[in-house]
């Protein structure tokens, strides 16, 4: 059954949106700095970017391949630079905040690549282990350490 190439646009550049807002919205929940709408724009610019190398093209060609690595490169390397923009040190240079959000960041332009492309199974793959992390992840993270080292406080008083 061939799709619409209208359609399968359309298809491609609303799914790396939805997938975007949903990282977003998780951010902008979080009170992080890059919400819904910056993930939303790095995943729809990347799918856009992505999809633009497939366009009326057979990409199982060698020369669409290596046009595909190369776009899919730049979009890697400006998502980290963007989310180079939201990690923050305290004056103490002790903490640093904002990498979740980065790494957020990154892989939203990940995402939006692989809706570009098409690849489906391999973007609801990745999907679901994002929500996983997101959503999981920090109260995971805290019950660890909570076992781990049950006395935080302890640690600062022997400095």
């Amino acid at each position: 059954m061939a799709i619409d190439p209208i359609t399968d646009i359309v298809l491609r550049l609303s799914a790396a949106t939805m997938v975007g807002c949903v990282i977003g919205l998780n951010r902008e929940l979080k009170h992080e700095p890059a919400g819904l709408r910056t993930h939303s724009l790095v995943a729809l610019g990347a799918a856009l970017s992505t999809a633009l190398v497939t366009w009326g093209s057979d990409i199982a060609s060698a020369q669409h391949g290596d046009a595909m690595s190369r776009v899919i490169q730049g979009i890697i390397t400006g998502a980290g630079f963007l989310g180079a923009g939201v990690i923050l040190r305290t004056d103490d240079g002790r903490t640093v905040h904002g990498l979740t959000t980065a790494a957020s960041i990154w892989l939203a332009a990940c995402l939006g690549s692989a809706c570009g492309a098409g690849a489906w199974v391999v973007t609801s793959v990745a999907f679901g282990l994002l929500l996983v992390i997101l959503f999981l992840g920090g109260p995971a993270e805290h019950w660890v350490i909570g076992k781990l080292d049950p006395h935080p406080g302890d640690q600062q008083q022997l400095k």
